[in-house]
């Protein structure tokens, strides 16, 4: 079983950087929620734990111990980058003390060369850094910077559902590749996703994570729109496997959301 903790950068009151209308602890948070829907439901033996599922605040020491405490076999913490406007493109840090012939330093070259294959971004290259989550993590850490939040060609693709969604499936391209991970032998090309609501409003999907959440179920807001419209999807797990997607759904009617439903995904 590997065993990754997923960080999404920022959060709560640290909405990181910022610009073109745009907040870094939501852009992390997005990237990172598909890194482990893809993972979780396309590939076995590996558990997934992330420092926050929503838009909460974690000091950087609290992400750290808790990763060391779990045993996590890797650490990757998501953000984005800004500067003066000007800079633009891809890169991503491993700890300054470790050489360049490390384990962590050849996990990076891997997720570096995958990411690079499907970001779009120009590619800044591999560094080094004294960052706390690359300093303090016990397991090979990766801290990968997805752009610039503040340059108008970087901002423009952060904003786009299906970009957030090819750097995603760039990190577990790379991920699968470093760890040597397994594909579900019954994948069938469709993900199983569990709704349990939709609506309008974003705190009100907020309200349905924190009732899930208060019953021990995961669930996480999606943002999706519908005949041009935005709405704000409660989903509750991503599956491979409709049994595994269905015995989630009678876990979530159980609670009380009745017309929660799963719906079917062609990858």
């Amino acid at each position: 079983m590997m065993k990754l903790y997923l960080d999404p950068g920022h959060g709560g009151s640290d909405p990181g950087a910022q610009g073109n209308g745009l907040n870094e602890k939501n852009i992390t948070l997005d990237i990172a929620l598909d890194i482990r829907t893809i993972l979780t439901s396309e590939y076995q033996n590996v558990d997934v734990k992330m420092s926050r599922m929503d838009d909460k605040s974690k000091s950087l020491a609290q992400r750290t111990n808790e990763a060391n405490a779990w045993g996590a076999d890797y650490f990757l913490s998501i953000h984005c980058n800004s500067f003066n406007g000007s800079a633009q493109g891809y890169e991503d840090y491993i700890h300054s003390s470790l050489s360049s012939s490390s384990k962590t330093a050849k996990y990076q070259d891997i997720l570096h060369a995958e990411v690079n294959k499907l970001n779009e971004l120009n590619n800044r290259g591999q560094k080094k850094a004294n960052f706390h989550v690359l300093r303090e993590s016990s397991m090979p850490a990766l801290l990968t910077e997805n752009g610039f939040i503040d340059n108008s060609h970087d901002a423009a693709l952060m904003k786009k559902s299906s970009w957030r969604k090819q750097v995603a499936r760039g990190h577990v391209n790379g991920l699968a590749k470093a760890f040597n991970l397994q594909r579900k032998k019954n994948d069938s090309g469709t993900i199983y996703r569990v709704i349990a609501g939709s609506f309008k409003a974003k705190d009100n999907a907020k309200e349905r994570v924190d009732f899930l959440s208060s019953k021990g179920i995961e669930a996480f807001v999606d943002s999706i729109k519908i005949s041009g419209e935005q709405w704000y999807r409660v989903q509750s797990g991503a599956f491979a496997d409709r049994k595994n997607a269905e015995a989630r759904l009678r876990k979530v009617i159980d609670a009380g959301i009745k017309d929660a439903f799963i719906a079917e995904e062609k990858k």
